[in-house]
């Protein structure tokens, strides 16, 4: 066994073990950190395979942006960790019926689809080589239609999302920029003359003079 390939299963095990104690753990803060090592591992195991560009996204996006998000909103949301643990107990076995049913498919999938040469290591490219620019060329080329409607629908999934959070309530208050627009001064200003307090006092107490 050589040195990629005992890279690549060692990285891939811990992709595996992260992976389960993110669906099983039950802390959502450590869950949350246990998906950061899973994101390392699969940047780790794309850099066997040659796909730099690739990890280093996963890295810089994923880890550097997605999961500190994540860790802020779990850790803001105050959630209820018995609640929590209760209902993972209660569906735990129809969850692992589940989970080996899902195993049991892919590997029937793979050993009929696959074969083990098909596995072998990805061949070496020459030092001016750039897997960056092989992907765009994919990407805007062979696979511009698909890419284009991902990132529609992405587009729709964000529209969507926006329309249902800002969706008429009850208690809401909104600011109208036509009537801001219309405003006069008089409208915002009113002036009203009073009587300055030193007079006001003064008046006072004779009041409770008398």
């Amino acid at each position: 066994m050589t040195f990629l390939q005992f890279a690549f299963y060692f990285f891939a095990s811990v992709l595996v073990f992260a992976a389960a104690m993110v669906v099983t753990i039950r802390n959502p803060v450590k869950s949350a950190l246990f998906l950061v090592l899973a994101f390392f591992s699969a940047a780790c195991v794309w850099i066997t395979l040659q796909a730099e560009f690739l990890a280093i996204v996963l890295v810089l996006v994923y880890v550097g942006a997605v999961m500190v998000l994540f860790l802020f909103v779990v850790m803001m949301l105050d959630i209820n960790i018995a609640e929590l643990r209760a209902g993972f107990t209660r569906y735990l076995p129809v969850g692992g019926v589940v989970a080996v049913l899902l195993v049991v498919e892919i590997v029937f999938v793979l050993a009929r689809t696959f074969s083990p040469q098909q596995f072998a290591n990805p061949p070496s490219h020459a030092a001016d080589y750039s897997n960056t620019r092989e992907l765009g060329e994919l990407l805007y080329t062979t696979y511009v239609y698909p890419f284009e409607i991902a990132a529609f629908i992405l587009l729709v999934a964000i529209i969507a999302a926006i329309a249902l959070t800002m969706r008429a309530r009850a208690p809401r208050k909104r600011i109208d920029p036509v009537r801001q627009v219309q405003t006069r001064r008089e409208d915002r200003l009113r002036i009203v003359k009073m009587k300055s307090a030193s007079r006001t006092a003064h008046r006072d107490q004779q009041d409770d003079a008398s």
